[in-house]
């Protein structure tokens, strides 16, 4: 019996080849499609849009490029208090107080530009509102409101029996029974340089610039340029000091914990390696030990340990050095594992030892991966820093979050996130002149 072979037509093969190929391609973006509308409505995206303030993203945005000085009247002896913020620290002198505020008596006017004036007289403050008339409110209780055109209130006014706020772009006017609040925003940030005790507030850059090379000395006890850099350092209200020992802890913070765990992970990576561990055992133990730290997110360490050793920058490095010692054994090993055994062997032919052999023939094959995870990592572990500093109660991490919870002193987040930018930028630069230094060697850095 003769078996007959049977064969396919090409043609259709490539048919359904085609076929096969079209449907993947139409297939994918199809099942993408549905996930992302899964996710829109999972997420809630509507609600978003529709919870979405962009009026008060405005305001934040505004905030931090800009400052606003108070004027604040206590209605139960009509004292008024001029200050930055509405700090204490802040509180503008009798002699320094802005020829914009005019007290009278018991009479303060106070001009918010552009022909919007707020004047606070007796049991009265009125804002004077261009275009719109004078709004006036009677301090009392339940506090009164009149308006100067009938019908429903402004939506710039916000008013109860107890509180009356007005919001225009001059300014902002918030009335209570116990005190009446004027508020006037200025660009840029205020006090930034000298505080409101240093004798230098209130100097132009050139009048600064004459008092450092002055021979009249503004404080007996230092030369001026002296005493400016005195003042500036110890800012009471931007702390620059303080601002400058904090960016030292993160970056102090970032180093010891990453260096710290190279060091540890380096002879654990041996262990771990398949051609240099003496034992599956040991190599199953330390892989999965490897696996264990870096599986948990080195801020859920830092918690750990702020409560086993405190707070301070020294347990978000060890935190930092807990996490990385995983990171850096999985990626040392695999490392390792890459060595060209003829390298090893030829350093073995002369008669070295097992350390020798190590140090000769695996090291110098793996240096240049390990330097260059190692620096890659400082970097990254510099901005965690700043986070995991904020839990620990170290770093400029805790001042940002300071800062932020107080609401009012957005200009500061500003200034520090700028600090943590240039501070990644420095460490980046480090980064790389280093790698060009150890790893590709003197010529290439020229």
């Amino acid at each position: 019996m003769t078996a007959i072979a049977m064969t396919t037509d090409p043609r259709e093969d490539a048919l359904r080849l085609i076929g096969r190929k079209r449907l993947i391609a139409m297939g994918v973006p199809a099942l993408a499609l549905l996930y992302l509308t899964y996710i829109f409505f999972a997420f809630d995206v509507p609600g978003l849009a529709q919870r979405a303030r962009m009026d008060n993203a405005v305001i934040l945005l505004s905030d931090a490029v800009s400052y606003k000085i108070h004027v604040t009247r206590d209605n139960r002896d009509d004292s008024i208090t001029v200050s930055v913020e509405g700090s204490r620290r802040a509180t503008f002198p009798q002699e320094h107080i802005p020829d914009w505020i005019v007290t009278e008596g018991n009479r303060t006017v106070i001009d918010l530009n552009d022909g919007h004036v707020v004047t606070y007289d007796g049991p009265l403050v009125t804002y004077d509102l261009p275009d719109f008339g004078p709004i006036v409110i009677t301090i009392d209780d339940p506090i009164g409101l009149d308006l100067p055109v009938a019908g429903p209130v402004p939506e710039f006014i916000n008013a109860s029996d107890s509180r009356v706020v007005v919001t225009t772009s001059a300014g902002r006017l918030t009335v209570t029974r116990s005190r009446a609040d004027t508020f006037r925003y200025f660009w840029g940030w205020e006090l930034f340089f000298f505080d409101l005790q240093s004798p230098f507030f209130g100097f132009t850059p050139g009048e600064v610039l004459r008092a450092a090379f002055s021979s009249e000395r503004v404080d007996p006890a230092l030369p001026n340029w002296q005493a400016i850099i005195r003042d500036v350092w110890y800012n009471s209200i931007w702390r620059h000091g303080e601002v400058v020992w904090a960016i030292g802890e993160t970056a102090l913070m970032a180093f010891l914990g990453t260096f710290g765990a190279a060091i540890i992970a380096l002879p654990l990576a041996f262990v771990a390696a398949k051609n240099f561990a003496p034992s599956r055992v040991a190599r199953f133990g330390v892989r999965r030990l490897f696996d264990f730290v870096r599986g948990v997110d080195a801020l859920i360490f830092t918690i750990i340990l702020s409560r086993a050793f405190g707070p301070g920058p020294m347990t978000g490095a060890l935190a930092i050095m807990i996490t990385d010692s995983g990171s850096f054994g999985k990626l040392f090993s695999e490392a390792l594992e890459n060595t060209d055994r003829k390298q090893i062997e030829g350093v073995q032919s002369t008669g070295a030892n097992a350390i020798q052999r190590y140090r000769f023939g695996v090291i110098p094959q793996v240096m240049p991966v390990l330097l260059s995870q190692v620096l890659y990592f400082l970097e990254s572990n510099t901005r965690s820093a700043t986070i995991i500093g904020a839990i620990v109660g170290g770093g400029i991490g805790l001042m940002l979050t300071q800062a932020i919870q107080t609401t009012s002193d957005w200009e500061k987040v500003t200034y520090y996130m700028i600090l943590i930018v240039l501070l990644v930028i420095a460490m980046d630069s480090l980064s790389g002149w280093l790698r060009r230094k150890l790893i590709k060697g003197d010529e290439a850095g020229r």
